[in-house]
């Protein structure tokens, strides 16, 4: 039977056809040019690297598009199961254990030991793999590489042509399109090529600090220590412009965008993290847990980083502030003021107009104000000398770095894409997507609505739901999706066999409390007439 014929929509059909021989030869493309990398990795000589460079990453890039073409093309459109918990690679198999920790171990020597990577070290030249990729660097940023470089190089290639197959697998779906079209065109001009164009214009006379455009606060925290402060104000009118954008983009754009579109505008559309996870991710979204536990201990660390970004963040400013009313006006009595105050404002907000609709949530909440302004007392009465509290506040800043932005983000969040799917730190680390997620609970248009009559039970939305949400337990209740967490990606709209979910912006009138389906003995029908 052919594969136009043989078309299974089961999660458990275990008939998973072997690879044709156009997908070997892709197959061996690509892995040869990973060859290439790990030879230079080895210190292998190379000459000419600016040629093998290109010629490895053609290779995994021409493997990659010629096997996804295979792979979908030559399918039916729609949904694709494709026996996804037979794969040894996508149902934490050995593979896939196999992945997480090569992945995990990379990471690792990314972070701390970039000089196995051949990163050279007190002014000496870059050896092993760097070294490869000094030459792109240079027309790029006129420096040779750094660990960093390579890490960006490889990621952005990672997200066009992993998102390559993601719109082929998806082509049935023009939402999935266009937003893959988006986080990859983000990544490439906005997170790669602009930041290092930028660092190209620096000279002795001119430094503009290196600049991922797109990242805005908690997620560029760093952007509000003194130096780079310093360094913006010192770049002229481009760099306090960009400093501007950045406070402006806290305060103004983010609220705005994500009223009119939910978090799916950040995270699904532009987001690099969000990327990696929706086109190199995706073939372990089906990972992550369901359960309520899990749902449980996300709420709570989520939101604990969150609290520990701002007081870092504000204990940080608070450091370099002046302390004489007479030479300052934003002294640090009156910052800490203003942060209280602006939070007492929103807690209070939210508390007169939201506490019904949030629930218990609004406990939770107010727990984490008043830790956040008991916090902020303490760093008035006992900070000093440039310590907050007992700590200086370099040593805040670089534990938030390496707990979070490294071991968390780096480490866990993608290392462990096999283990426990491809949003663990979307889902569990992520302060920009709590604070997203805060706004689209208490004011976002958007919402994912259900068709309850028309629900039947596939639980193809849940299972493939990275950020855990059982969206088949709001299907079958006909209610709308209104979750924090959830970043819009439609992916459980794109799988359902149905069409009972649809992403939509609409009028915020009974956005959370929908009608349920009515089903069985859940009401007595008379009653109910005689009520009308």
């Amino acid at each position: 039977m052919s594969d136009q014929n043989n078309h299974s929509l089961s999660l458990a059909n275990p008939d998973i056809p072997g690879l044709n021989l156009r997908q070997k030869i892709a197959l061996g493309l690509g892995l040869t040019g990973l060859l290439i990398m790990v030879l230079a990795l080895f210190n292998t000589p190379v000459y000419e690297k600016g040629f093998v460079l290109l010629a490895s990453l053609v290779l995994i890039g021409i493997g990659t598009v010629v096997y996804a073409n295979e792979l979908y093309l030559k399918k039916l459109d729609g949904i694709k199961n494709d026996g996804v918990w037979f794969k040894s690679i996508s149902a934490r198999g050995l593979l896939g254990w196999i992945t997480g920790v090569v992945l995990t171990g990379f990471y690792i020597v990314l972070y701390f030991y970039p000089h196995l990577l051949g990163l050279g070290l007190n002014g000496s030249a870059n050896t092993g793999l760097v070294a490869l990729f000094d030459p792109l660097s240079k027309i790029l940023n006129g420096n040779p590489a750094s660990q960093w470089f390579v890490y960006g190089s490889l990621y952005t290639l990672a997200i066009l042509i992993f998102g390559y197959k993601f719109i082929l697998k998806y082509r049935h779906n023009r939402y999935q399109q266009i937003r893959t079209a988006s986080v990859m065109f983000f990544q490439l001009g906005f997170a790669f090529l602009i930041p290092e164009f930028m660092a190209r214009l620096n000279s002795d006379s001119f430094k503009l600090p290196y600049y991922d455009l797109k990242n805005i606060w908690p997620l560029n925290h760093y952007n509000f220590e003194q130096y780079r402060v310093d360094e913006f104000i010192n770049a002229g009118n481009l760099g306090l412009a960009l400093l501007i954008f950045g406070i402006v983009s806290i305060f103004v754009i983010t609220p705005i965008l994500t009223y009119k579109f939910g978090k799916r505008w950040y995270c699904s559309w532009v987001c690099g993290c969000g990327g990696l996870a929706e086109t190199v991710g995706d073939p372990f979204r089906q990972l992550s847990d369901k359960r309520l536990f899990a749902w449980r201990v996300e709420r709570w660390v989520i939101h604990s980083v969150l609290v520990f970004v701002v007081l870092m963040t504000t204990a940080v400013i608070y450091t370099y502030l002046g302390y004489d009313p007479n030479k300052y006006w934003l002294t640090q009595g009156v910052f800490l003021t203003l942060v209280a105050l602006f939070l007492t404002l929103i807690f209070s907000l939210v508390m007169i107009f939201k506490r019904k609709e949030l629930g218990k949530d609004a406990r939770y909440g107010a727990i984490g104000y008043f830790v956040i302004i008991i916090a902020l007392l303490g760093i008035h009465t006992f900070s000093g000398n440039g310590k907050i509290f007992l700590f200086e506040a370099e040593t805040l800043r670089s534990t938030y770095g390496f707990l979070i932005g490294a071991v968390f983000s780096g480490v866990i969040g993608t290392g462990f894409y096999p283990i426990f799917g491809s949003r663990v730190w979307c889902r569990f680390g992520c302060p920009m997507a709590a604070i997203l997620g805060f706004q689209q609970r208490l004011f976002s248009k958007f919402r994912i609505t259900t068709n309850g009559g028309q629900c039947i039970s596939c639980g193809n939305c849940s299972t493939y739901c990275e950020m855990g949400i059982d969206v088949r337990a709001y299907a079958q209740k006909g209610a709308n999706i209104v979750r924090s967490s959830c970043v819009g990606c439609g992916i459980c709209a794109a799988v359902c066999p149905r069409g009972v979910l649809k992403l939509e912006n609409g009028e915020r009138t009974g956005r959370i409390n929908s009608n349920d389906v009515l089903l069985g003995n859940d009401v007595d029908l008379m009653a109910l007439v005689n009520k009308q």
